[in-house]
């Protein structure tokens, strides 16, 4: 989804309204679309501008958002979900690389996998309608800083 117009119309069409609360959260969202954030994150930078705003109802906007799929809900296996908006590009989830030392994110917006998807529908006759795909590593700032130091 790239604007809350887009997101209004999502919402409204799956019968739930753009509550102030949830147009708070969702221009977090879109304001941090590059950042992958938590429920716990998105309820900070929100006290900054909306203090009324309760942790609850952002973790109640997320699960909806996600419900209607507005957003994907991913993890990248430290134990704490976060929340990636959807795109209108109509493609796959995009891949993400996910350093082990700092925690950088770094998104890959090509679909390394359709050879992969065709595969699989023509062998097992299956119908894939999305994939998700995380790298674990080492990303190169790390390992510059780490060459450096040894």
């Amino acid at each position: 989804m790239d604007s809350l117009d887009k997101i209004e119309e999502k919402l409204h069409a799956k019968g739930f309204k753009l509550t102030p609360q949830r147009r708070a959260t969702i221009a977090i969202l879109l304001e941090h679309k590059e950042s992958h954030l938590s429920a716990e994150e998105v309820y900070s930078l929100l006290q900054k501008k909306h203090p009324e705003v309760g942790l609850a109802t952002v973790y109640r906007t997320l699960d909806v958002l996600t419900e209607i799929e507005i957003v994907n809900r991913i993890n990248f296996e430290d134990g704490v979900a976060r929340f990636d908006l959807k795109t209108d590009d109509g493609q796959h989830f995009h891949h993400h690389l996910v350093c082990n030392n700092c925690g950088r994110v770094i998104e890959i917006h090509e679909d390394m996998l359709f050879d992969v998807e065709q595969r699989i529908k023509h062998q097992y006759h299956f119908e894939i309608t999305d994939h998700r795909l995380t790298f674990l590593g080492i990303c190169q700032d790390c390992i510059r800083k780490s060459k450096t130091r040894g």
